[in-house]
């Protein structure tokens, strides 16, 4: 099996790509890439494989962090928590895994399977189980395709730790870690139902982490080049500019493990008089333009930097910054019937029926 080994600048473009792909949610990977490119000049490697090369009947580990954006912000972000889950599996199923792969590739929780894989001595898999990033965990692939949600194994840093045997669906799956997680403090490493080379092939996005690393490069050689990042961004994705503005109100709240709000931007430019709101469960869901519904979940809601074309977090984004609203295509899974039964409008509270903001400037 062929291994791509990421150099130093290859972790900072993931970082910087994961971030903008976190869609507000998974959590600012700053604290993570320093752990990266410390453990990368304490001479860790960091090995990416294709999903497509593995054996059918491979092991693979997902990992990612559970719990509050501003939360996790302050607590959770040594790599040996993540190791800790994998352990914890491998001596639950009796069996050693081949790999680990990404959770969600949005945000910090991206890096956390190559932390987390860097401490075990194993590879990444090129893939994940959302494309973006999430809330929930029945909002992934491997729901949608009706994989079993257990076992599960979860740590918090204070050593405390569960497996969940069983669940009676990824529903279940969610209500029970979200409890327990809350419970410790809305912080927790995880260590998900352990995948087959078979179910990953057939159930996950597809190289994902490379999709990252290639978003990070962009937006890099944008910068040297002092070129428009966000245009740069959106060009190469074939995404669409929602909305430009400066940040006018944000209200946020930390319950039930989740970071919930609305956020407020005035336009600016060629979107001068014209408002622009965002609702937020850990990630961007629903835009408004003057009140009128203008994009929604699964379409990628991301929020960039006006001028650096860095990404902002749910958990971080405040009053006064001019931002850029853009819309990236989601994963075709995520389109499907029974994918927007998991990752609609609708799953997040909303009575609304998505129409992909794509269709809609192809007219559609």
């Amino acid at each position: 099996m062929d291994r791509r080994r990421l150099g130093l600048e290859d972790l900072e473009d993931l970082a910087t790509g994961a971030w903008i792909l976190g869609t507000g949610g998974g959590g600012d990977p700053y604290q993570a890439l320093l752990e990266l490119k410390q453990l990368h000049a304490d001479g860790a490697v960091f090995d990416l494989v294709d999903p497509l090369e593995l054996d059918d009947d491979a092991l693979v580990a997902c990992v990612g962090k559970m719990g509050a954006p501003l939360v996790i912000q302050e607590r959770l972000n040594d790599g040996t928590v993540i190791a800790e889950t994998i352990q914890l599996m491998e001596d639950h199923i009796g069996r050693a895994f081949d790999a680990v792969m990404i959770w969600e590739v949005g945000g910090a929780n991206c890096l956390q399977a190559f932390l987390g894989a860097a401490h075990r001595k194993l590879p990444v898999v090129d893939c994940d189980a959302m494309g973006r990033a999430f809330p929930q965990a029945d909002m992934t692939t491997f729901a949608i395709c009706d994989l079993p949600a257990y076992p599960w194994t979860l740590v918090d840093i204070r050593n405390n730790s569960v497996i969940f045997a069983e669940a009676e669906d990824w529903s279940w799956m969610e209500r029970m870690t979200r409890r327990v997680c809350t419970v410790v403090g809305s912080a927790a490493a995880t260590c998900k139902a352990p995948r087959s080379g078979r179910e990953v092939k057939d159930c996950t996005v597809l190289h994902t982490a490379t999709k990252a690393i290639e978003i990070g490069r962009i937006v890099r050689r944008a910068r040297a080049a002092h070129e428009d990042v966000v245009a740069a961004v959106v060009e190469s994705q074939g995404g669409l500019v929602v909305f430009r503005g400066k940040v006018s109100d944000v209200e946020r709240r930390t319950t039930e493990g989740h970071l919930w709000g609305q956020l407020a931007i005035s336009g600016l430019g060629d979107f001068r008089g014209r408002e622009f709101e965002l609702s937020f469960q850990n990630e961007f869901s629903v835009g408004r333009l003057d009140g009128a519904v203008k994009v929604t979940v699964p379409d990628l809601i991301c929020v960039l930097d006006a001028d650096s074309g860095e990404a902002i977090g749910t958990e971080t984004i405040r009053f006064g910054q001019r931002v850029a609203v853009i819309a990236l295509p989601a994963p075709e899974i995520l389109l499907s019937e029974k994918g927007l039964a998991h990752v609609g409008p609708r799953a997040f509270g909303f009575d609304l029926d998505f129409v992909s903001l794509f269709d809609q400037a192809a007219g559609r």
